[in-house]
């Protein structure tokens, strides 16, 4: 009976380990997967390879947009994001429809904008990926965005902080230019998922490539 009672025990014991190993293995995986690399910031914000079009295909209109934009693009130098006013926060977000993005997940401190201990690892991933030659010169948008908890004038107020934070960090631990990393606020307008105002999902901070250093020098 006793030498029964062992080998149950035994096969127990193996099943329990195997499980656990299983449970190891799945939990590491899920952890790699949500570290973001500079690497990966990189790839999603270098420009785009221009499409070669044809003269007569070019719309005669197009310069005149360019250069619009790039003026346009010129005058957020320099400014923090509560100078910007809402017909300009909504020009960038229209420019920036087009433009290499990436979404990070950057928390911060419980109604703060102090960057959370957490959250470090993806600055300093996305401030080695801003200093690397194929993405210095270029201008990027640092965009704050909250959830749908709250009030309207709050979360904008909240969001503009954090996008400024976020500009602090970079400027100062990277050398960043400040004139090339452009905040802008957008509170709870601009939930990631629309149909899930309150989903932390919408808690994110967007890095927008802009005006890449080629068509900036043009």
């Amino acid at each position: 009976m006793s030498m029964m009672t062992g080998r149950c025990n035994l096969k127990t014991f193996r099943a329990i380990a195997m499980i656990s190993a299983a449970l190891t293995v799945s939990a590491g995986m899920a952890a790699a997967a949500d570290d973001v690399t500079s690497d990966q910031i990189l790839r999603a914000l270098a420009p785009k390879k221009p499409v070669t079009r044809g003269l007569s295909m070019a719309p005669p209109t197009e310069p005149a947009v360019n250069a619009a934009e790039g003026k346009f693009v010129d005058s957020l130098r320099n400014r923090n994001s509560r100078s910007l006013s809402a017909v300009e926060r909504e020009q960038i977000a229209e420019i920036a429809q087009t433009k290499p993005k990436i979404d990070l997940e950057i928390t911060f401190d419980y109604n703060s904008a102090s960057i959370s201990k957490r959250a470090l690892p993806a600055v300093e991933a996305l401030g080695k990926a801003l200093s690397n030659d194929d993405l210095k010169g270029s201008t990027f948008v640092v965009a704050g965005h909250t959830d749908g908890v709250g009030g309207e004038a709050y979360n904008q107020d909240l969001s503009e902080r954090r996008a400024d934070a976020i500009k602090r960090y970079l400027t100062e631990k990277y050398g960043l230019t400040g004139a090339d990393l452009v905040t802008v606020g957008y509170g709870k307008n601009k939930p990631k998922d629309t149909a899930n105002p309150m989903d932390p999902a919408n808690r994110r901070v967007q890095v927008v490539n802009i005006a890449n250093k080629t068509t900036a020098s043009k």
